[in-house]
């Protein structure tokens, strides 16, 4: 099991058993989410039916990106794409361990006696093997009835997202953010005083993004923004192929370059967003288009670039800072923006 990906598989020597038996404590881990995250993660808060806390893979100062589904016990760092399935790989990272100790770790912390995981021969009582097993039932069925519910949620966003389209008009070019951002309203239409940046996935429109006047950024909850994006500019065979993470910085790109754009609309979004590319446009050159947070402890967004020019095989380029430039700008609209003012 990845701490990237949350896979299970076995690793190093692990046995198939001792792999069935890491499975077996993930699966009824999950049912104790709450008494686990928060002793992993003490300096987190819960919200809802999340736990968010610092990143403990990096020195964040505060919480932000880093949260753990309460419910589901899978864990996600939008900012890096860091992402586990389980509260196994969240131990692992969090107490720097294998996937076994981790699993160890929990069996003990619950009070179970699984032998194979603390190196003794032989398996666990009958009655806590119907426990454990009883307990991998549930959760993939649980499981199952969580994706059902997220596939549904998606539906309706796609369908809301439609209609709001359907009903907005042409986007001011006086909009206080475009104004601010030094861009057109390049392919965005307009509801009240809210942009809406609409998000495309197989070819059609799942979600969107609402910006108001003050830069406050919401997607239509529930719908899907894994591996969708928003499209600037048609791609031209052999050409450049841009992946940004926010809709601005894909713009300024698109006008500086002439290039097309996929403007993927967080950090965690990169990755998913270049493969999707790489798979839909095989003969475009791909360039990840980073932000550079120089300000942030772990700069999320470099590294979320760098990972995602690895999984897709493309290139990658962050802005080129001046020396007196200011460590807040993080991307090229920054650099944009504020270089205008500095001519």
């Amino acid at each position: 099991m990845s701490a990237k990906n949350g896979a299970l598989a076995p690793t190093g020597s692990a046995c198939p058993k001792k792999v069935d038996a890491i499975r077996q404590v993930a699966a009824f881990a999950q049912s104790r989410a709450h008494i686990l995250v928060p002793d992993l993660l003490p300096e987190g808060r819960q919200r809802g039916t999340e736990w968010w806390a610092k990143n403990p893979a990096r020195a964040d100062r505060k919480a932000g990106s880093f949260s753990v589904s309460l419910t589901e016990g899978c864990w996600s760092d939008f900012a890096s794409g860091d992402r586990g399935g389980d509260l196994v790989s969240l131990a692992a990272l969090v107490l720097h361990m294998t996937q076994s100790d981790a699993a160890a770790w929990i069996a003990r912390r619950l009070g179970l006696d699984i032998p194979i995981l603390e190196g003794r021969p032989g398996l666990p009582s009958a009655q806590l093997q119907q426990r454990l097993e009883r307990a991998a039932q549930e959760a993939a069925a649980k499981a199952e009835h969580i994706a059902l519910q997220a596939q549904a949620r998606q539906r309706v966003a796609a369908e809301r997202a439609i209609t709001m389209w359907s009903k907005a008009f042409a986007a001011d070019i006086r909009h206080p953010y475009l104004m601010r951002k030094q861009i057109a309203p390049r392919g965005i239409r307009q509801h009240g005083q809210d942009l809406l940046i609409p998000l495309y996935a197989e070819g059609l429109m799942v979600n969107l993004q609402r910006i108001t006047a003050n830069g406050e950024k919401r997607f239509l909850p529930g719908g899907q923004v894994k591996g969708a994006y928003c499209p600037i500019g048609r791609p031209v065979r052999g050409a450049r192929l841009y992946v940004a993470e926010g809709w601005a910085t894909a713009c300024t790109i698109h006008d500086l370059t002439g290039c097309a754009v996929a403007a993927a609309m967080n950090a965690g979004n990169l990755k998913p967003v270049a493969l999707a590319m790489k798979a839909k446009y095989p003969d475009a050159l791909l360039v990840i288009a980073g932000d550079d947070d120089r300000d942030t402890e772990g700069n999320p967004g470099r590294t979320a670039a760098m990972a995602a020019a690895l999984a897709a095989g493309a290139e990658v380029s962050f802005p080129e800072w001046p020396d007196s430039a200011p460590l807040a700008l993080s991307d090229f609209n920054d650099l944009h923006v504020w270089s205008a003012g500095h001519e």
